[in-house]
């Protein structure tokens, strides 16, 4: 497991994080999305060991990670522009971190080289596309065996099929090897899909982090259609958002959905259907009321 505790990070004036806590469960993948300048990568940089925060700190299995080889031998960080040397091929940065880490398995290596039949072993990393490049920087940390893994905005630049492919094997890794995994990204659609726990971050602090199971029974999508005027409902729920197209009423009501339709079940009532919420209307219409940049926020 690894948990940050009241982590607080300064550039000159500027606040970075601010008394940031979360915790990311051991065979689980933590999803972390916000506008541009939230903190997310700040906060990746401190959770692989980077940056040293000014106050509070980083654990991994209880111990501290800023300057810690065996926790950070268990690591993999993958930042959303890749890291390479100049003039370095892949199989110049695989000789590389197989000589930093202890568990780098080769064979795996070989058998991701299927997986991704557009690299070339002998094309110089920075000639390729940035596409290219998190491919490749995808199956370097796949065969460093991590524990923890730790991804900047991971399919950004990729085609669907390569999405799809490299999710796929993320997947597998979480459910046979139980790797914990830390993503930023700004696709709640493809997070949805992948993610254990979502944390939402603003202006260096986790407004709000649930389980995908708490989020999606948080709140109810629901269309109904009176045989009269629509009753006045806002004195007995917590109405967030409403919208009218004739005699259809579309309700974002926050709680449980049976309770809901229990309740409205004694109104005269000539149709009523509850509707599926993606995650991405979950978080807009929690956050509507707070005053965030949410049009920011979700992309």
């Amino acid at each position: 497991m690894i948990e940050g505790i009241e982590i607080c990070k300064k550039f000159g004036d500027f606040t970075a994080l601010d008394h940031l806590s979360f915790q990311v469960e051991t065979g689980t993948v933590y999803g972390l999305i916000g506008p541009n300048g939230a903190g997310k990568s700040t906060l990746l940089r401190h959770t692989a060991g980077i940056f040293k925060p000014d106050s509070g700190e980083i654990l991994y299995d209880g111990e501290p990670v800023f300057e810690n080889h065996g926790a950070k031998q268990k690591m993999a960080f993958i930042p959303d522009d890749v890291f390479f040397f100049n003039h370095s091929t892949i199989v110049d940065m695989k000789n590389y971190y197989k000589g930093i880490y202890q568990k780098f398995d080769e064979k795996v290596f070989e058998e991701l080289w299927a997986c991704f039949p557009l690299l070339d072993r002998k094309t110089p990393m920075r000639r390729m596309s940035k596409g290219m490049q998190k491919q490749a920087a995808f199956m370097l940390a796949i065969s460093m065996r991590p524990e923890f893994l730790m991804l900047d905005e991971p399919v950004d630049g990729l085609d669907p099929v390569m999405r799809r492919q490299i999710w796929s094997i993320l997947m597998s890794e979480v459910s046979e090897k139980k790797m914990s995994v830390l993503i930023s990204s700004h696709n709640l659609r493809e997070l949805e899909d992948v993610c254990d726990h979502i944390g939402i971050m603003n202006k260096g602090k986790i407004l709000l982090q649930h389980s995908l199971e708490d989020l999606q029974s948080s709140v109810t999508k629901i269309q109904v259609v009176f045989e009269d005027e629509m009753p006045d409902l806002d004195r007995e729920f917590h109405i967030v958002s409403r919208s009218d197209l004739g005699k259809v009423h579309t309700l974002i009501i926050r709680g449980d959905s049976g309770e809901i339709t229990d309740a409205l079940n004694k109104y005269h009532l000539i149709f009523m259907e509850v509707l599926p919420l993606s995650l991405e209307e979950i978080f807009i219409y929690e956050l509507e009321g707070e005053h965030y940049e949410v049009k920011d926020i979700i992309l």
